[in-house]
């Protein structure tokens, strides 16, 4: 007795409004002469769902079931790599087009310098009028090389001639391994020789 015409209704996805942040941690380490990396990630999901992951966690599955996977991590391994936002990272998002705003950002991974002591050698004669100098500093091991660093030059100054004793002083030190120069990594402590000379027991 009808007749019946349908009209479609319409279902209807529109992208997620909620931002989907990414960010990086933030980690300090002591020049050690190795690379280091910090692969901490912390996931927000508008202001309601936060993932925070253990180091070395690389993924994370959201309320919508789709997974962020995160990868090539940044390194660090000298003073001078330290910078705001060096913690770089790429990522890929399962279904990212579901969503309107997809933000990475990016922790800080600092390399601080490493202590390094270095003694000026000393040195002591009778008194004969001539000049008492050393310009050594092997006498005394460096104290605080990092991996197969080495200390290749300092320059040492001191001079006496007369009965007396004068510093012996050690400055401008170069340490490199192999031929990079790594003097920025460390926060070098001069430690003064003595330059002796006693009177003439002759």
């Amino acid at each position: 007795n009808y007749d019946i015409t349908y009209v479609n209704g319409v279902l209807e996805i529109t992208k997620s409004s909620k931002p989907v942040v990414i960010t990086s941690g933030n980690e300090t380490w002591e020049y050690d002469g190795s690379d280091h990396s910090y692969a901490q990630y912390t996931v927000k999901y508008g202001n309601d769902e936060t993932i925070t992951g253990a180091e070395g966690q690389t993924e994370f599955t959201l309320s919508t079931g789709d997974k962020i996977t995160v990868s090539d991590a940044a390194s660090v391994k000298y003073v001078a790599d330290t910078a705001d936002k060096n913690n770089t990272y790429t990522y890929v998002l399962g279904n990212a087009d579901q969503y309107a705003s997809v933000t990475a950002n990016y922790g800080k991974l600092t390399i601080t310098q490493a202590p390094l002591t270095i003694t000026a050698d000393s040195a002591k004669k009778e008194y004969d009028g001539k000049a008492l100098t050393d310009n050594g500093w092997q006498d005394t091991e460096p104290v605080g090389l990092k991996g197969t660093d080495a200390v290749e030059s300092v320059t040492v100054t001191g001079t006496i001639t007369n009965v007396g004793k004068k510093d012996n002083v050690a400055s401008a030190a170069v340490v490199k391994n192999g031929d990079t120069d790594v003097t920025p990594n460390y926060d070098i402590t001069y430690v003064n020789g003595v330059l002796e000379i006693t009177k003439s027991s002759k």
